[in-house]
């Protein structure tokens, strides 16, 4: 029974990714973390990227095998391109391939525009979007060697790319964030239309408002919490748990007609919240 109102329930079908190879990037806290673990509750093998906190990952790959499949962690940083290429090259050889991209690992470096430094521009830009292009480069040269096993998905493979509300939301004192999301959302259906023939589903998940550590500010204190609720008509925030459960489905076959599609998991924080009232 699930007795917290904020944290909803797994979904529940424990083999619907049954056979398949996920790698999550940055699954070592957050919302990856659920993700991996998530998939793994699914039936998936699935490998555990993390940039640092090999202690973390090691944990959630505990975790992901107690519910019954393969699991390992991988130390990578996905804005490096030959560490990328070893991440996905090693996950070949030691699983056999891969089915399943959660290209999540992303980072903030946030200050006003004016004092923001070339380093924090381009270490966000560098991760958030070339490091998904880069995972993704890889990932479907291998779906695209391999293609379509049908006892295993009508897929040939699938990527998901984790963007956020801010790829559409502006957010001043955040503008290498932004920028990088909205590269995200237009690296996803450009991939998506690129590679569809071939039977490569390619789409993205916009988390809103999530507790997770990157953002613990917003949502620790009291004071802060109510007026994080106040750009959330669901009127409550959060959990990783809801990012994953999407990522699950999307993942399976029961989305295999969901093509360059990007899906917003944000309690309606894109329904401009503050226009309820008037406008």
């Amino acid at each position: 029974m699930n007795t917290n109102p904020e944290r909803p329930p797994p979904v529940p079908v424990p083999e619907l990714l049954k056979g398949q190879k996920a790698l999550v990037t940055g699954a070592n806290s957050g919302i990856g973390k659920a993700t991996a673990i998530a998939l793994g509750r699914a039936g998936a093998d699935v490998v555990v990227n993390y940039a640092s906190d090999r202690p973390a990952a090691e944990a959630v790959v505990t975790e992901i095998r107690s519910h019954g499949v393969h699991s390992y962690a991988h130390q990578a940083d996905v804005s490096q391109e030959d560490q990328v290429t070893d991440l996905v090259s090693t996950m070949v050889d030691r699983l056999g391939t891969i089915d399943v991209l959660v290209a999540n690992a992303g980072l903030q470096r946030d200050a006003p525009t004016v004092e923001m430094t070339l380093e924090q521009w381009e270490k966000v830009i560098s991760v958030n979007l070339t490091g998904q292009f880069l995972c993704a480069r890889e990932a479907i040269k291998e779906f695209l060697r391999r293609g379509v096993v049908p006892e295993v998905s009508r897929a040939a493979g699938k990527i998901i790319c984790m963007s956020s509300v801010h790829q559409i939301i502006p957010w001043a004192g955040h503008v290498n964030y932004a920028s990088s999301k909205g590269g995200v959302a237009m690296l996803t259906q450009t991939l998506a239309q690129e590679f569809a023939p071939q039977k490569i589903r390619v789409n993205a998940i916009a988390p809103g408002a999530i507790k997770t550590p990157i953002n613990r500010s917003a949502w620790q204190t009291p004071e802060a919490r109510t007026a994080l609720l106040e750009l959330i008509p669901y009127r409550r925030i959060g959990d990783p748990l809801d990012i994953a459960n999407a990522a699950v489905v999307l993942a399976s076959d029961l989305c295999d007609y969901v093509v360059g599609t990007t899906i917003y998991v944000d309690g309606g924080m894109t329904l401009f919240p503050g226009f309820a009232t008037g406008g």
